[in-house]
């Protein structure tokens, strides 16, 4: 019984290896005394200026090729016309998930082993979709632990914003590195989504940056259509080649448990100081590149299903459909086979883009074609 125990353990720890809003719903006692710290929250060391100069602070950038996780890409990966004519690129600032599990602090440190490494497998199977088309910057910062999703303790909101302050200097410092006229596309995931939505409020609405957006792809973190997206300075992505717009998606298979998610959204407040309570959640499809369509299954042109260790993935087409609910979910059919990872209620929120990483690939290369003709 204790071996059963701890296994149940092991494979929960797995199961949250991703970190994101979904955890403040599951996050029973158990969890919270797993993952919660009981320390108090100190304070970061303010990092020094221009930090992210040192190309050890970034886990991609340009430049950097050895052990570069956004360089890589599935062998089986078909030939396709991928490259751009005039062989422009973006920059691509791709925020990673959560990765640090520990409770010991509320905020990881940047040399702690475990959650680079975790922070390396996201970036292989989710920043490696926008490689073709632009040259993706990483940064490592002292995320927030897996515990502060799971606590109603202000530490857990100190925690977050004082993650939020490296992201910031990263930001800034890519800003400032890259050509003043290269476009830029925004990306995350879970926890690295959050983030990637305050800084789209504070450092890209209502200034001549929002220009140079290709696409900010929000993935994985719930925005609301009434309460956020007005705030975040850019519309959103309602045409497949439209482009400065926003694109957002959970994805949940069917039936779709999400009561105690909505529950605790319900209860928040948006950027404009309005409840979210009843607003619609912000729903891109995927493989179609819109909203409010519907996709089958042979239009998704591949979804990346990972090996046991995860050390490898391949592409498998014409697997996965696609639809958003009325009140903004993705839903994605049938329960399919990605591994042992999918979350309580059906909820795929750790595949959100292994599930369509073939057409999220071919979206970034259509928006930046039209971003480029425009």
């Amino acid at each position: 019984m204790a071996r059963k125990f701890l296994y149940f353990v092991a494979a929960m720890v797995i199961l949250v290896i991703a970190g994101a809003f979904v955890f403040r719903v599951y996050g029973d006692e158990l969890m919270e005394v797993a993952f919660v710290p009981d320390t108090e929250f100190t304070a970061q060391d303010v990092l020094e200026t221009n930090v992210y100069a040192d190309r050890s602070m970034w886990l991609a950038r340009p430049g950097l090729v050895k052990g570069n996780p956004a360089l890589w890409l599935p062998e089986d990966l078909a030939e396709s016309d991928e490259a751009l004519p005039d062989g422009k690129k973006a920059a691509v600032f791709f925020i990673h998930p959560t990765s640090f599990l520990k409770k010991d602090q509320w905020n990881a440190p940047l040399d702690d082993k475990e959650s680079q490494a975790r922070a390396r497998i996201f970036l292989r199977g989710q920043a490696s979709a926008f490689n073709a088309m632009g040259d993706v910057w990483a940064p490592r910062y002292r995320q927030a632990t897996l515990g502060a999703f799971l606590t109603d303790k202000p530490e857990g909101e100190q925690a977050l914003d004082a993650a939020y302050q490296d992201v910031l200097a990263a930001f800034d410092y890519f800003v400032a590195e890259i050509p003043g006229d290269q476009p830029i596309i925004l990306a995350g995931h879970s926890q690295g989504s959050l983030h990637l939505t305050n800084l789209l409020k504070d450092r890209v609405a209502g200034t001549p940056l929002a220009n140079r957006i290709v696409a900010a792809y929000v993935v994985g973190w719930p925005v609301s259509v009434d309460t956020d997206v007005p705030e975040m300075g850019l519309d959103i992505c309602e045409e497949p080649d439209q482009t400065r717009c926003i694109l957002s998606w959970e994805s949940y298979a069917e039936p779709a448990d999400y009561g105690r998610i909505i529950d605790v959204y319900d209860r928040t407040i948006g950027f404009n100081g309005e409840p979210r309570k009843g607003s619609k959640l912000l729903c891109t499809n995927p493989i179609n590149g819109d909203v409010g369509s519907v996709a089958a299954a042979s239009a998704n042109l591949g979804t990346l299903v990972p090996n046991e260790d995860l050390s490898d993935a391949s592409l498998v087409a014409g697997g996965v459909p696609a639809r958003c609910d009325d009140r903004g979910f993705l839903l994605i059919g049938d329960p399919p086979d990605m591994g042992p990872y999918a979350l309580p209620g059906n909820n795929y929120h750790v595949y959100d883009y292994s599930l369509f990483w073939a057409n999220i690939r071919a979206d970034v290369q259509r928006r930046m074609t039209a971003f480029l003709a425009g």
